[in-house]
């Protein structure tokens, strides 16, 4: 346990966690809202991440991210994006080994769907309006879509696997 936390460890989440603050901090304008890429940097890190520092860069990436800009949501990101973390990375399995690809797709679908949700109902409490919140709810399913798959192609298409194989386990 000594060894959990390296300074590359460190380094890896502190620049997850810094991506995910500045990919939530503005949206990519849609017809009738905005699009936010955190997401992708989420599901990604969570799939190469233990549970732990996978809700720092979720969870806590997030919830900085809307202090800094706009913090009414804040809350709902810490426990949304931080819930999504970490069950994204308990499904995807064992960091020890390459990841599986079955396990990585069934991760960050679950992980979808605990965002839409989790958003949802953090919206109908936040801004205290069911209309609202189903108003918001195709850009959520847009936001979880995109996250998702980018994160997929991210990890098995792309040379960032490597990447992400270096991160310290343990």
């Amino acid at each position: 346990m000594t060894h959990y936390f390296t300074a590359k460890k460190i380094t890896f989440v502190a620049l997850f966690t810094a991506l995910t603050v500045a990919l939530s901090s503005f949206g990519v304008p849609v017809p009738g809202g905005h699009l936010y890429l955190c997401d992708i940097i989420i599901c990604f890190a969570a799939l190469g991440l233990d549970p732990f520092s996978a809700f720092i860069v979720g969870g806590v990436g997030s919830c900085l991210g809307d202090l800094f800009f706009y913090p009414a949501p804040m809350f709902v990101s810490l426990i949304t994006h931080g819930i999504q973390s970490v069950v994204i990375s308990l499904i995807a399995g064992s960091k020890d080994k390459d990841p599986q690809i079955f396990l990585s797709i069934l991760a960050v679908f679950v992980g979808a769907i605990i965002m839409v949700v989790g958003y949802t109902l953090g919206k109908i409490y936040v801004y205290s309006t069911y209309e609202y919140a189903m108003i918001k709810l195709p850009y959520e399913i847009l936001q979880a879509a995109v996250g998702a798959v980018a994160a997929i192609v991210l990890l098995f298409a792309s040379p960032l696997r490597k990447f992400i194989n270096t991160i310290p386990k343990k």
